[in-house]
């Protein structure tokens, strides 16, 4: 079930409340479906519903935990020869099993929630930098987590209506 952000509140909780429910739309996109539906292509994309849960995981995490943190990644991504297969995470997706799949990403979304709990300003800094070798703000951090969930939902939507024809938000 979504809900909706709060329509006044502190910047931290609209930004937190919006991402929650782009989070929340993924998950309802691939709600009810088997590993089979999870993991079907459709032309002229590569792209599958189990891909998207599990790059967003991925992104999850890698921003808020290792590049902002500082902290070491879980698992699996630390044992992954990303040099191999740059797309490992679309890739090892369509294997797994749609609980496991949900499952990893709410626990990488926790995994941010706890992040920016522990920051707590949206001016902190993260530990780790931009290509361009500049340091991120939380904001930037939770901007950009929105940013890319509500792309990949935009995918999803479509991913969704051409597995069982489910269309909405």
């Amino acid at each position: 079930m979504r809900t909706d952000p709060p329509e006044s509140a502190s910047e931290t909780a609209q930004l937190t409340g919006f991402l929650d429910h782009q989070r929340e739309t993924l998950l309802l996109k691939t709600e009810g479906l088997t590993r089979e539906q999870l993991a079907r292509q459709h032309a002229p994309s590569s792209m599958t519903l189990a891909g998207l849960l599990y790059h967003l995981a991925y992104v999850e995490e890698s921003w808020s935990v290792e590049d902002f943190s500082g902290q070491p990644l879980p698992e699996p991504w630390p044992g992954v020869d990303w040099s191999a297969d740059r797309d490992w995470e679309w890739h090892v997706a369509v294997d797994l099993e749609p609980d496991e799949l949900r499952r990893r990403y709410e626990e990488a979304c926790r995994r941010t929630d706890a992040v920016v709990a522990a920051a707590g300003d949206l001016d902190a800094l993260s530990a780790g930098s931009l290509r361009n070798g500049n340091r991120f703000s939380l904001r930037w951090m939770l901007l950009h987590l929105l940013e890319e969930t509500a792309r990949h939902n935009g995918h999803a939507d479509l991913l969704r209506e051409a597995v069982d024809g489910v269309v909405g938000e």
